[in-house]
């Protein structure tokens, strides 16, 4: 199985390898794992042999880790956003000498409903990160306001609105939408739940990423052998990071090579990567994938990914497009949005093209592991990409 040929950026990063520091703590990842694994519907989602994917490629394995099942929520997000609600109302519940270790059985059976209603959390969001926040406030019982900008479809802003959240929308971008929520938040004394991090705003976002970790755990205990590269999505970076953090954790130093994939129009990591630093892509990031539609990298993200990202991609929509095709197609079916291709397309895209093969490994005895971040989460647009 393979997509059309398409135009592609690649660069490697001439910092891989270079100490850093640790962004992620093995303690509070042990923290998370355990109780996201205690709630009610948790389960390791599936990961799937992509085998004729992998015979295309001329490639020995290709994995996909299916999120589209996840708490019922659709995408991964569902792992993070909602545990750093859970963190931060157990903290501000202390703060308040409300509870000084109020557990999560204890929030989500209303225990502490009267003083949890009146805290409110919230953040910007291109759909997934917002629903699981949205998620997470309605399941331990905090209020919750999402800023969304103006390019979210209706039916995410539906998903999200489901779950009891008030629904605010920003014009602009994502990153204007981020810096609305951080002033509304700023005058209301309400508390931000982002999954990207700045300077001073960096322990809740922290909590998220070590949420998502535990899918790449999920995914390291399930796969039969270690995997040679990992083809990741990029956005704010704060998921390739967690899962370059959890690679490392697993296999040591000499893990898999860590591949981000961005689209063409809002690549900001690859854009790091090429300046040496953090820095913005400016414009307004009209990207199809839609959760990918960042312009700034997150500060936690970056502290891991300069070092540990082997290369940075940037892939065109139709990439992306091809790709949900292609799994919508084969047999047995796989549902994937528009973000969650991004790592599928990458790797398709570089594993034909005899300088990029070569510049990233990959060899017929090279074992890919891709992150299908989303199911159908915005099930009319899926529809009419994969028709």
């Amino acid at each position: 199985m393979s997509i059309p040929n398409r135009p592609f950026r690649l660069i490697l990063n001439r910092h891989h390898g270079t100490p850093g520091v640790v962004v992620l703590p093995e303690g509070g990842f042990r923290r998370a794992r355990e109780e996201i694994a205690a709630w009610a519907g948790y389960a390791p989602t599936p990961l799937v042999a992509l085998e004729d994917v992998a015979k295309s490629a001329r490639l020995a394995a290709v994995h996909w880790k299916d999120e589209g099942g996840r708490f019922g929520l659709g995408s991964f997000k569902a792992l993070g956003g909602a545990y750093a609600v859970m963190k931060l109302l157990q903290a501000e519940l202390a703060k308040r000498g409300t509870a000084n270790s109020a557990t999560a059985a204890e929030l989500t059976d209303g225990t502490h409903r009267e003083a949890t209603r009146a805290i409110t959390v919230t953040c910007a969001t291109d759909g997934n990160h917002g629903r699981s926040v949205a998620w997470g406030a309605q399941r331990f019982g905090a209020a919750c306001v999402i800023f969304v900008h103006e390019g979210v479809s209706q039916g995410r802003r539906d998903a999200i609105a489901r779950y009891g959240a008030e629904i605010r929308v920003v014009p602009g971008t994502y990153d204007d939408a981020v810096r609305a929520a951080q002033r509304e938040a700023t005058e209301k004394g309400w508390h931000v739940v982002s999954d990207t991090s700045y300077p001073g705003y960096t322990e809740v976002p922290r909590d998220v990423m070590q949420g998502y970790r535990l899918m790449a755990e999920e995914a390291a205990e399930a796969i039969p052998a270690p995997p040679t590269h990992v083809f990741i999505q990029g956005g704010v970076g704060g998921l390739a990071a967690a899962v370059s953090v959890q690679m490392r954790a697993r296999y040591g130093l000499d893990g898999p090579r860590i591949v981000v994939v961005e689209p063409e129009r809002a690549a900001c990591l690859m854009a790091s990567a090429e300046a040496g630093e953090p820095i913005s892509v400016e414009g307004d990031l009209d990207t199809l994938m839609a959760g990918l539609a960042c312009g700034e990298p997150s500060l936690l993200a970056w502290q891991e990914l300069e070092r540990a990202g082997f290369a940075f991609m940037a892939i065109p929509d139709a990439s992306a497009v091809d790709c949900m095709r292609l799994l919508a197609r084969r047999q047995p079916k796989l549902v994937a949005g528009e973000s969650a291709v991004a790592g599928l397309a990458g790797l398709l895209l570089a594993a034909r093209e005899p300088f990029a093969r070569g510049a990233l490994g990959l060899t017929p005895e090279s074992r890919i592991l891709l992150f299908g971040t989303e199911g159908a989460t915005d099930p009319e647009l899926y529809e009419k990409l994969t028709a």
